[in-house]
């Protein structure tokens, strides 16, 4: 017999559950963000400071910069056309305008991957952490569609490097091949199903092109349509089940070994990589920070 899927919310009630993805589950912010805020020592439990990989229990008191964090609210998604010059950061430090500056303060919710600032077009925004990491997973092959106007004239060679794949020297990879195609004369949509650090951008460079604009059009489902620029729009019921029904699928197809094959270069990456939580606080490598 088939067993009834658990909630991470149920599942914790149950047991124990990892501080990251606890905080990821409550809305506080990604998991690789709460490894982050761990490592400079800005997360508590019971009033120590937290190490990464610690397990919390049900009794537990969890805070964030003082704060403590609080049981989840019903889930929320939302979509947002981010303008050019904005930052999706959770960082106030800085003089930017951040993308949390657009949507309500209350319930927060965190930006489901990035886009640079100079960057425009879509962004999801949720307190559902599992769906956000879920959505983030290379290895999952979600689709992220964007148009992107470059400084010379898009020619047919230029189209068929782009969809068979660029090696990025600085990073010390090739991309995956892609679904491209002619906008105009020197525009083009791409398809991807990666999110490598500033990756079109990088893409582009290495092929003797300079981007003038990068809009992201679509996430997955998720469509930004004629949604004005700095506005957002809360998802549909129907958007929300069928980006869930993907997921589900996708993992489903992963579990089963019928998924896109990853890599031999990312097996490599990820067996030598930092597998372990709880061994180093290291800063996430400049091509595992999915910006585009």
């Amino acid at each position: 017999m088939k067993k009834a899927a658990v909630s991470s919310a149920a599942a914790f009630l149950l047991g124990t559950m990892r501080l990251n993805k606890y905080l990821s589950a409550h809305g506080v912010c990604s998991r690789r963000e709460a490894d982050r805020l761990i490592c400079l020592g800005r997360v508590a439990v019971n009033k120590e400071k937290a190490v990464l990989g610690q397990e919390v229990t049900p009794g537990d008191e969890v805070t964030v910069c003082g704060e403590k964090v609080l049981a989840q609210a019903d889930e929320i998604f939302l979509a947002v056309n981010k303008p050019r010059g904005v930052v999706v950061t959770t960082d106030r430090s800085r003089s930017d305008r951040v993308l949390e500056d657009l949507v309500p303060k209350d319930p927060r919710v965190f930006a489901v991957g990035r886009l640079d600032k100079e960057s425009e077009g879509l962004i999801l925004m949720t307190n559902n952490g599992d769906v956000s990491n879920r959505i983030q997973k290379a290895r999952s092959f979600h689709e992220k569609e964007y148009v992107v106007c470059v400084d010379r004239l898009v020619t047919p060679g230029f189209l068929k490097k782009m969809r068979e794949g660029v090696y990025l020297e600085d990073l010390g990879r090739t991309t995956r091949p892609c679904r491209v195609r002619k906008v105009d004369a020197e525009c083009f949509s791409i398809i991807l199903t990666e999110g490598m650090n500033r990756q079109i951008r990088r893409m582009c460079r290495t092929l003797g092109y300079e981007v003038t604009s990068l809009k992201r059009i679509r996430v997955m489902n998720i469509l930004l349509g004629d949604l004005p620029e700095g506005a957002y729009r809360p998802l549909t019921q129907d958007e929300i089940s069928e980006l869930k029904r993907q997921l589900h699928t996708r993992a489903e197809d992963s579990g089963n070994g019928t998924g896109k094959q990853t890599s031999a270069h990312e097996r490599t990456r990820r067996s030598s990589g930092s597998g372990k939580q709880g061994l180093l606080c290291s800063k996430p490598r400049d091509h595992e920070q999915p910006r585009v």
